[in-house]
């Protein structure tokens, strides 16, 4: 079955996790977006959106969102992937829900669902 246009456009962004350039993410961004990591408190907006991005994205040396599975209805994606996170040649995969919310063409929320704890306790 073929990718609704708005599942096509979080598809996109999810590949675009791999180019790393904070800057090009943000750009997918409607902007009064809400960006969450659901165990995290939401980041409301591009300049707090650039801030959460800002912490991670530049130090990883690769990038990998695998999705395995895409839902939507309407201009709601939902997605489960596994976000891997590479760093000094070590990775980190983290199983993920994502809910994308989309507006006029970008990304209006994008809420994260996944355990902190797992993240973590890979990252050291």
């Amino acid at each position: 079955m073929a990718d609704t246009a708005a599942e096509a456009l979080v598809r996109e962004f999810c590949d675009a996790w791999s180019r790393r350039d904070v800057d090009e993410l943000l750009g997918w961004f409607h902007p009064d977006a809400v960006y969450h990591n659901m165990p995290l408190p939401p980041a409301e907006g591009l300049d707090a959106i650039r801030g959460v991005l800002a912490m991670f994205v530049p130090m990883a040396d690769e990038i990998v969102f695998e999705i395995h599975h895409v839902a939507s209805t309407d201009a709601v994606v939902f997605t489960e992937r596994t976000d891997h996170f590479t760093t000094g040649g070590v990775t980190t995969s983290l199983p993920v829900t994502g809910v994308f919310e989309l507006r006029d063409g970008r990304i209006a929320a994008w809420r994260d669902y996944f355990d902190l704890q797992s993240f973590l306790g890979q990252s050291g």
